[in-house]
This record gives structure tokens, sequence and C-alpha cells, in this order.
């Protein structure tokens, strides 16, 4: 049930649920497209919907928050006000046919935008929440960016796209020692190829695995359906 794929009459008298993945273009080291977070976010709202067919996935929105990549080339970033206008304007628009309306995030980057936008539009009465494409999987160390995490996953989503020959480490040490050094200059201050963790021993069954719990963790947000008031993030319930 991919959104663009559809006719208008398909959607009459219906009030899906509607996955909406957001991604980036932004470098991910040599070796990883510029459009690695939209990948994994689009294979999870696919999964999502082989796993439930009632639910309706629209494509992917590509251009997110990135200002931190500006100085790699191919970084497109459209900055957190556009991004939030963006979503809120996507949000009160299908909302009028939507019943309600999942934002899934694959950029961490967009978390400002995606958390004004979406408790706005709870704000205005919509159903609308988020949640962030990522999960932890035994024995994948969850670095920041470009490092074996989401070398896995793209090498499971997608093999052909990753440049295994270009695949090096980057800046190692935890992001609570070089955040400050990034906010002054971005990721390219503390990492000359971009790379913020190290690919070395990714694997496409570490990258199934990923996707796996990735695809398990939001099934049970959905289920549970309890945004924050504050972010409209999606949490486990009352119960979990």
């Amino acid at each position: 049930m991919l959104l663009a794929d559809l006719t208008w009459p398909d959607l009459t008298g219906r009030s899906p649920t509607v996955l909406v993945p957001i991604g980036s273009t932004e470098q991910h080291g040599p070796h990883l497209p510029l459009g690695t977070d939209t990948v994994v976010a689009s294979a999870v709202a696919v999964a999502l919907h082989d796993a439930d067919p009632a639910l309706v996935f629209a494509p992917a929105l590509p251009y997110g928050a990135a200002g931190e990549h500006e100085g790699f080339p191919g970084t497109v970033s459209i900055g957190q006000e556009a991004l939030h206008t963006v979503l809120v304007e996507y949000g009160r628009s299908a909302c009028r046919w939507a019943g309600r309306l999942v934002l899934l995030n694959g950029h961490g980057g967009n978390v400002d935008a995606l958390s004004s936008a979406v408790a706005l539009l709870r704000r205005e009465g919509r159903d609308a929440g988020w949640a962030s494409c990522v999960a932890a999987a035994p024995g994948v160390p969850l670095d920041a960016h470009a490092g074996r995490y989401e070398t896995s996953l793209l090498e499971h989503l997608a093999p052909g796209r990753v440049r295994r020959d270009r695949a090096a480490a980057g800046e190692t040490r935890p992001l609570d020692e070089v955040i400050d050094a990034m906010r002054a200059g971005g990721i390219a201050a503390v990492s000359p190829n971009g790379v913020l963790g190290d690919p070395a021993g990714a694997s496409a069954g570490e990258g199934r695995a990923l996707l796996d719990a990735i695809v398990t963790r939001v099934s049970a947000l959905l289920a549970a359906w309890d945004p924050d008031p504050a972010t409209g993030r999606l949490r486990r319930g009352a119960r979990a």
C-alpha cells in the first residue's frame, strides 16, 4: 500500500494509519551513500507494512536538518525551521483523510524539528506521533555515524551501494568527548572522513538482526500508541 501508487477512490471511506519515512541527504563517510538514513527509514516502513498490510506507507522525505555534515560535499540540509514547517504542513494536509500519522525518523539531527512539529499537530487535534529507527542488537556497537551499526544495515538493505574498499575508522572516542568540538565546527572538525565509529566487522547478518530489532521496537510503540504530550515521541505505554 504505497501511497504514491494508490488512487483517491482507493482511500475513500477509509481512515488509514500512514507511515512516513523521514530521512536525510548527508555524508556517511567515504563508503556509505548520502541517502543512508532515508534507506533505513524506508525499509522500516516497508517491513511494518508487510507485517500489517492495512498500514499505508508514503514516499520518504529525503531531506532533513543536517547542518553538522555540511563540511562534506553532497550534504543538503534544510535546517530545523524549514523541516518543522514542512512536517507541520504535511501533517495538517495528510490528517484531512488519514486517521493517524506516524513519522519514522532515520536521522538524529531531525529530532528537535520532529518534536516541535508533532507536538503542535497534536495540540491542534491531529493524531500524530513519531519514532526513531534505532534499536540495539546483541554484539553490535551503537556507534554514532557511518560505523559498524549503519554499515551493517546497508550491507543488508543495499549491499551494492556500500563501497567496501573505502571503509575506514573515523573518530572513535565517545560522543561526549567530542560533542563540543562538533557543535563548534561540525563533524569535519573531529573526523576528516566523516565517520564517528569504525565500520570494521559490519555484516549483512548483523544488519538483518538490527532491522528486525528496529521493526520489533517500532511495532510495539505503534501497538501501545502513547505519544509524549510534550514531543509527540511514541512511548511504550503506561503498562510497558
